[in-house]
């Protein structure tokens, strides 16, 4: 049981990955999480006054178990495989993070300083994730899709748009948390 709380190194979870991803193009299917909000809420009937909701949802369905194993293997991973919740990142990062007022840096994978529930009764982390969350529906939607879609599916599809989307994610990240981040905080 000790070597499943800990990380699987790359050459297990990588050829593993490009299993699944072997698997998805054998059957014709695209893999991407933003795609299955789309399915939720064309559920939800949102197709009746959006054109973009107006799609046959069931075709989806296999996606949509996805999310649910995305759901129950973060569960089973952070609550029955990980021992110690801390994260190993750099000191440097842990420092810096410190600094800015990130006091759980290298504690959980989450800060707690933007989500914990104690965050949502603060304007200021509030407003960040409201922002944050539009901003990446919107890339999503604007780039065809999710990082996730576009750098795992999309890429081993050989599709030059995945391939300049992930480039715009990585600058985009690039920008934010070495430009924005600190002035944010």
């Amino acid at each position: 049981m000790e070597y499943f709380s800990q990380p699987w190194p790359w050459y297990i979870a990588g050829p593993l990955i490009a299993l699944v991803m072997f698997l998805l193009i054998y059957m014709g299917r695209q893999f991407g999480m933003s795609s299955n909000l789309r399915t939720i809420c064309t559920m939800c009937g949102a197709g009746k006054t959006a054109g973009f909701f107006d799609f046959d949802w069931k075709s989806q369905r296999w996606n949509l178990v996805v999310v649910v194993g995305a759901v129950i293997g973060g569960f089973i991973g952070a609550f029955l495989l990980t021992n110690d919740p801390a994260v190993d990142i750099n000191p440097e990062t842990i420092s810096t993070l410190n600094e800015l007022g990130f006091s759980s840096a290298g504690d959980a994978y989450l800060p707690a300083e933007l989500f914990s529930i104690d965050a949502l009764t603060e304007i200021k982390s509030l407003t960040i994730l409201i922002i944050g969350g539009i901003l990446i529906g919107f890339g999503a939607r604007y780039a065809g899709g999710c990082t996730s879609g576009h750098a795992i599916s999309g890429l081993s599809n050989l599709q030059l748009p995945s391939l300049i989307a992930v480039i715009g994610f990585f600058i985009g990240g690039l920008f934010m948390i070495h430009v924005l981040f600190p002035i944010i905080f």
